[in-house]
């Protein structure tokens, strides 16, 4: 009996992986809806589908289920709304990023959205970082040269886009870290989704083209893959610890190359996979030395206490 309560909190973990696991899969799978659709279609039009679809089960939990305490922001209004607008202009950048490039070479950038987080905490949050974490972020950069530099043959418009979409995602990490504390993950989500949609909704008269038939289960695609990564993420975050999540992230360049073969026939080239590991190197480092922090400083309040 007295092991019970270890094995519970294993298999916990267990789930968290697997559901982690998933969740990073689904956004692959969302990115490649996106990335179809837009051969004929804005990345305005395709974010807009992809926000209205994804919060349609948030609006069935509402108005069908009665949980209104989704609707209920606590103290943040404007925090929220400039998250859910912030969050609609990360979208679009990052499918723009994906209809530029082939989907392995604009996930590894996007992976760079880690490398911003410790300059941003410096500024926003008044978070110290340290020498290792410095060096960690340099180094990523490096690995972004390698792939852009001579032989790498990649677009210098979708490289901008990427890293432009992952100094995004980095800010609304940043934004979320804040926002954690004060109001409920669903109520973020919600509002993220529905603002997104009716923002993303204000240049469709001049973007728009009518869906074909066989468009029509990507645009619910691009949507539904999206709802369920969300869902299978909050699930990861709640079973188990966030270090553990975030090195499931790059579980992503394995299903990106994928598809990017099946669909594309795109396969990176050696300099895009020296680069391609120099970035996950530095970002494993990143999240050692993340993990190694709280552990110490999780010490000292136990032996303050």
């Amino acid at each position: 009996m007295p092991d019970l309560p270890k094995q519970t909190h294993q298999e916990h973990v267990v789930r968290g992986m697997l559901a982690a696991m998933a969740a990073f899969f689904m956004f692959t799978v969302m990115n490649v809806f996106a990335k179809l659709l837009s051969v004929r279609h804005s990345v305005f039009e395709i974010a807009f589908y992809r926000n209205l679809i994804a919060c349609m089960p948030f609006l069935f939990m509402v108005f069908v289920l009665g949980k209104r305490e989704i609707l209920v922001i606590r103290s943040k209004p404007t925090l929220v709304g400039f998250r859910a607008v912030l969050g609609a202009l990360s979208l679009v950048t990052t499918f723009a990023a994906f209809s530029l490039m082939p989907m392995a070479e604009t996930t590894v950038l996007l992976f760079t959205s880690s490398l911003f987080i410790p300059m941003l905490g410096v500024f926003f949050l008044g978070e110290r970082v340290g020498p290792y974490r410095w060096a960690a972020v340099a180094i990523g950069f490096a690995g972004v040269l390698i792939m852009a530099g001579p032989g790498g043959h990649m677009n210098a418009l979708g490289i901008t886009v990427a890293i432009a979409a992952a100094l995004m995602h980095a800010t609304l990490q940043i934004v979320l870290r804040y926002l954690g504390r004060y109001e409920r993950p669903e109520t973020i989500t919600f509002y993220f989704l529905i603002i997104g949609a009716l923002v993303m909704a204000l240049p469709l008269p001049l973007v728009a083209v009518t869906p074909t038939l066989a468009e029509v289960p990507l645009l619910f695609g691009v949507g539904l893959s999206g709802a369920l990564a969300q869902w299978l993420l909050t699930i990861a975050f709640r079973n188990a610890p966030a270090a553990i999540v975030t090195v499931f992230n790059y579980s992503g360049i394995v299903w990106a190359t994928f598809f990017g073969w099946l669909i594309w026939n795109d396969w990176p080239l050696p300099q895009v996979l020296v680069g391609a590991t120099v970035v996950i190197l530095s970002n494993g480092l990143i999240i050692w030395r993340e993990s190694r922090a709280r552990k110490i400083t999780g010490a000292r309040v136990r032996a303050e206490f």
